[in-house]
């Protein structure tokens, strides 16, 4: 299997537009200590010539253009070897660039009931791509199943989904009555009990059928519970969640009131970070992606990145490729 990391920041990308912390400032004088990052996104392939999105970055456009496999071939006037993109939610930088590619044939979205749920009552998604190429949405398995090429046909690659605990994003808040999915104003009761009980983060599993290499794509972690402990050593290259370094990094730097936990991610540090976890993971690749622009892993030779390289883990960049 080819990965290819697209875009490795978190929303905002590094350095964000509006942003002067320390690692914006850093990147933007370009001294070679902080590596400027689009939103992360990831392209897999079995061939070489088949390629999947790992969500869809509103950087793509770019992102493509700095991937030359990812381009229209020359046998024809348009066309794309991007047979379908797989979203782990409906979070607005991993879902705009299914907009930006919109020109295209019908794009094949594999998302869950909640997902399409949210971007489509949410922000109109649905509507906008249908006057366009139009859309096929394909419900992720839970259990190993085969990824197809939109013609059908075996791409190498097979899959599954994993269920991971995580707040929808901040356009369609759940309600606190416990049904998963908010229901806009004016919806009636009979259409909000109607609403899918069904996760709003996933992340993916994906498994070469040849090489029997397996990746671990999860991007959005908010705690790292017994059940995603399992599935940790059960890969050969892990991308994970790098979004903060700590649990109070955006108040502590003052540019805002959340903490980690109420954004969706665990951090790294800390007793209950991700980094004492996987520097004990026994697996050839441990990479954190969609890192936040405040988090200060981004600064090579600060104290947090030495502390990821001790750990046996690789502080992700746009361009990056491994092959399992």
């Amino acid at each position: 299997m080819q990965i290819r990391l697209l875009g490795t920041a978190a929303g905002g990308g590094v350095p964000q537009w509006n942003c002067h912390c320390a690692v914006c400032r850093e990147a933007r004088v370009n001294g070679g200590r902080v590596r400027a990052r689009t939103q992360s996104s990831v392209a897999i392939s079995a061939d070489g010539r088949s390629w999947f999105l790992l969500n869809a970055s509103p950087d793509i456009r770019a992102q493509i253009e700095n991937f030359p496999p990812l381009q229209p071939a020359p046998d024809s006037a348009r066309n794309s070897p991007i047979e379908a993109v797989l979203l782990t939610n409906a979070d607005l930088d991993h879902t705009l660039g299914l907009l930006l590619l919109r020109e295209g044939e019908r794009l094949r979205i594999h998302a869950t009931q909640n997902v399409r749920l949210a971007l489509s009552e949410g922000i109109s998604f649905e509507a906008a791509l249908g006057s366009f190429c139009g859309t096929e949405w394909i419900e992720p398995p839970t259990e190993v199943a085969p990824l197809l090429r939109r013609d059908g046909s075996a791409s190498g690659l097979r899959y599954e989904a994993i269920p991971l605990s995580g707040k929808p994003p901040r356009f369609f808040r759940a309600e606190a009555s416990g049904v998963i999915g908010a229901v806009p104003t004016g919806k009636s009761a009979i259409q909000q009990a109607r609403r899918p009980a069904l996760r709003h983060v996933v992340g993916y599993r994906i498994t070469d059928e040849k090489t029997g290499g397996r990746l671990l794509f999860l991007p959005d972690v908010g705690e790292l519970n017994d059940t995603l402990l399992r599935w940790l050593p059960e890969c050969d290259a892990l991308l994970f969640d790098g979004t903060f370094w700590s649990e109070t990094e955006m108040r502590d730097q003052g540019i805002g009131t959340l903490v980690a936990a109420d954004m969706g991610h665990a951090p790294i540090s800390g007793a209950a970070g991700s980094l004492k976890v996987l520097a004990e993971l026994k697996i050839r690749h441990k990479i954190y992606t969609h890192i936040n622009n405040t988090n200060p892993i981004l600064i090579e030779g600060s104290p947090e990145c030495a502390a990821v390289k001790t750990a046996g883990c690789v502080v992700g960049r746009d361009g990056m490729e491994i092959e399992i």
